[in-house]
């Protein structure tokens, strides 16, 4: 039986579109992206995430010369996000890279990891996936891995 899997997204053609909130949230993981540790990729990635409570957290990349030990700018952020501040969920992270000649969008660990954070908060976590001037918004990070692990 063949079944369709579907999803509503948001595109933004220019940041200016985006609310003053969002607008902070990409220009600070676009600011998170000058911590990054990538001496292998030259792929800088940072992101930033707007707890309930109004505070903003920072992750970025980093590389190791043990691959593949190093870490992706998302679960950096979200794995000290659930070790310090698990009682204040994240609603919304953003992501950009440099160079932005595209959008940046998470790998499959990230998304799982994503996910993991949304069962474990009981909340959805909106997803900003900026570059390049632009931005693609989804309103779960569930709706960008619609086939998760769960044990």
């Amino acid at each position: 039986m063949e079944k369709q899997f579907c999803f509503d997204y948001e595109h933004y053609a220019a940041l200016s579109e985006l609310s003053e909130a969002d607008r902070r949230l990409v220009a600070e993981a676009e600011r998170a992206t000058a911590n990054a540790h990538a001496p292998y990729s030259n792929f800088h990635v940072g992101a930033a995430a707007r707890l309930r409570s109004g505070k903003i957290l920072y992750g970025s990349n980093f590389e190791s010369e043990v691959y593949p030990a190093g870490l992706c700018a998302e679960r950096s952020l979200m794995f000290y996000a659930q070790a310090n501040y698990a009682d204040d969920p994240i609603e919304t992270m953003a992501i950009a890279s440099n160079p932005s000649e595209r959008e940046c969008y998470p790998c499959g660990q990230c998304r799982q990891v994503m996910v993991d954070v949304e069962r474990r908060q009981g909340s959805p976590m909106r997803v900003l996936m900026s570059g390049h001037g632009t931005v693609t918004a989804v309103d779960s990070a569930s709706k960008l891995l619609p086939f998760t692990f769960i044990l």
